[in-house]
């Protein structure tokens, strides 16, 4: 018998060490080695039942005709994947436990279907019975459906010969395991391998396949980075249980945009897509509220309105907190310091809570000058017209930085019937006439005068 080797490989991006080290020479990243045994050699674990023999051709005379795609029957979805599945493509959807993945791939199974396409449902951390009283409770009958609770990949492939779906769903990457690798189940291993054999299974045989992928404590999708640089399409599934609004953004998308979003509210039926995303959004927020403010954000191709409240209170303690959900607390920290220094607001010795309503989380500096003007507005007890909505980026000395895509925000506003904008004054330079004439647009250059204009202090 050939002695079997042992390496650590990391977590995070895969890299193979041949002894313990504190930190990842890869990636960098600390504590992430987890000891494996060497898959043994095997010359043909990576090949696939192909249609045909593949040759090089010119750029030119590459076949485009058969690249299709077929819709989901969500049209928030099919815009997030480009207008469509792409046949044949391999795609990996991460998410905390319990946040929907594994209902809306079944819902998918039946719009799939319902088109006649024969859909392999492998359930592997679930039972065929607990799957079907699922898709009964949601409303599921079909025949085209195959239920399948197997965790063995070798299984699962002798199926996939078997039924030929043009559909599969493996439920999840992290249950399924290869018996000649002898590393345990979700390990780096067993999850490369089965990504390698699933994305040749999703090429060679045109199948397109949907893969669920556990997230860590941190939020990432776990096993190594390389898991997502196999897959087609990355799709993170986030959102709040408490307030039943999940969000779906796409990280990773070679046929269509990335770092979009398709908003789905969850309720007993299941997961119902929301159209209009900005209405949802505003729709409970109380107007005349000291602290709130109306800031238009960009997620992907489409730009959404969101609400940001603010609560400065007296401070009980000898450390004043600063907490923020929905955006950065360093980048939190830095706008308190710029409209102390530049506004002389009082600001040390006293609690800030600043949220972003409906579990949205933004990360563009756009919405600087917005929540400045929502921590102001509490600060001074002045409300901000609930006409009004404000969006800027600002920097270290307190002057108001223009933003990109300032025309699809003004016009997003402009459909939610908003009548006046604060923005800098240096993206007034080459908008469209038409919008200009739809609602007033009030340029500013620093933050002490976006402040007087607001709350005529």
């Amino acid at each position: 018998m050939v002695k079997q080797k042992t390496v650590w490989v990391c977590n995070e991006c895969g890299n193979k060490e041949f002894k313990w080290m504190g930190n990842c020479n890869s990636c960098k990243n600390w504590n992430t080695l987890v000891e494996e045994l060497e898959a043994p050699q095997n010359k043909g674990r990576f090949e696939a039942k192909t249609l045909h023999v593949t040759k090089p051709v010119l750029l030119e005379e590459v076949d485009t005709a058969n690249f299709k795609r077929f819709q989901t029957g969500y049209r928030e979805l099919d815009r997030l994947m480009g207008e469509g599945i792409v046949e044949g493509s391999l795609n990996l959807l991460g998410g905390e436990p319990g946040i929907g993945k594994s209902t809306l791939l079944l819902q998918l199974s039946k719009c799939f279907a319902d088109q006649g396409r024969t859909v392999l449902y492998v359930c592997g951390e679930e039972s065929a019975q607990q799957t079907s009283l699922r898709a009964k409770r949601l409303g599921i009958k079909s025949d085209k459906i195959y239920l399948f609770s197997e965790t063995l990949f070798s299984q699962i492939r002798a199926q996939i010969d078997h039924i030929r779906p043009a559909v599969l769903i493996v439920d999840s990457v992290q249950i399924v395991y290869k018996s000649e690798l002898p590393s345990a189940p979700g390990s780096v291993t067993q999850v490369r391998e089965i990504a390698m054999d699933c994305m040749h299974i999703s090429k060679g045989n045109g199948i397109t396949t949907f893969m669920i992928g556990h997230v860590t404590k941190s939020g990432d999708i776990a096993g190594p980075r390389v898991l997502e640089h196999i897959v087609d399409t990355v799709l993170e599934f986030e959102g709040n249980r408490q307030h039943g609004y999940r969000l779906m953004r796409s990280v990773k998308n070679r046929f269509g945009p990335t770092d979009d979003v398709a908003l789905f509210q969850m309720s007993e039926k299941g997961l119902h897509e929301i159209l209009n995303p900005s209405l949802t959004f505003l729709e409970e927020r109380l107007s005349g509220s000291p602290g709130s403010v109306i800031i238009p954000t960009i997620e992907g191709t489409r730009a959404l309105l969101i609400e940001v409240q603010a609560l400065v209170a007296p401070s009980s303690f000898a450390s004043p907190s600063r907490r923020s959900t929905g955006l950065d607390a360093k980048r939190l920290s830095l706008l308190l310091a710029v409209l102390e220094k530049r506004m002389g607001y009082q600001l040390h010795a006293l609690d800030v809570f600043v949220s972003i309503a409906g579990g949205m989380k933004i990360t563009e500096p756009a919405i600087d000058l917005g929540t400045m003007i929502a921590i102001a507005s509490c600060y001074c007890n002045t409300p901000i017209p609930s006409d009004t909505v404000v969006m800027g980026e600002v920097g270290l000395g307190g002057e108001v930085r223009s933003i990109p895509r300032v025309e699809s925000r003004i016009k997003e506003a402009i459909n939610l019937g908003f009548k006046r904008i604060i923005l800098s004054s240096k993206n007034l330079k080459g908008l469209n006439k038409k919008l200009t004439e739809k609602i007033v647009l009030q340029g500013v250059s620093h933050v002490e005068e976006a402040v007087k204009t607001l709350l005529r202090v």
